[in-house]
């Protein structure tokens, strides 16, 4: 680079403002900044909160999926669903595998899968195309899923 003054990118007062606005601020300019920030980011929620997707708790939405077993979708897209099952007692999914990854949580009972046993709270990885034996619980179950939407070629 020379030194000619047209070779620089900013004109001098520019570059000084930007290196002023950039000097640490005083705690009190610093505290009206978090202020102000925290007042708009509030109202850009309150607009954007209506848009996001919530799903009531209650016995709607609830359709019966496998005998045993019910289904309530949370949310779906792109081909991946987020959804609940409620499974009776002594209730039975049987075997299958996952074209993707299924993430499972056990927020209700006890899961078996196979000889694993999930008690509430636990948490599960199905890997893609891995088949997993049956499903079963004693006393019921509720499970929250996230993965693909579960169809009957799945099966094993």
């Amino acid at each position: 680079m020379n030194n000619n003054d047209d070779a620089l990118p900013l004109d001098a007062d520019i570059l000084a403002a930007i290196g002023a606005a950039q000097a640490p601020a005083d705690a009190a300019q610093d505290a009206a900044v978090g202020r102000v920030r925290s007042r708009l980011m509030q109202r850009i929620a309150a607009v954007a909160t209506p848009q996001h997707v919530s799903v009531p708790a209650g016995d709607t939405g609830w359709h019966r999926f496998l005998p045993g077993i019910e289904r309530k979708v949370l949310y779906e897209r792109d081909g991946v669903m987020s959804y609940l099952l409620k499974l009776a007692p002594r209730a039975v999914l049987p075997a299958h595998r996952h074209p993707m990854d299924e993430e499972c949580v056990v927020l209700q009972g006890t899961l078996r899968v196979g000889e694993l046993v999930l008690p509430a709270g636990s948490f599960h990885l199905a890997h893609r195309e891995l088949p997993h034996d049956d499903i079963t619980t004693e006393e019921g179950a509720v499970i929250y899923l996230r993965g693909s939407a579960p169809k009957a070629e799945d099966l094993v």
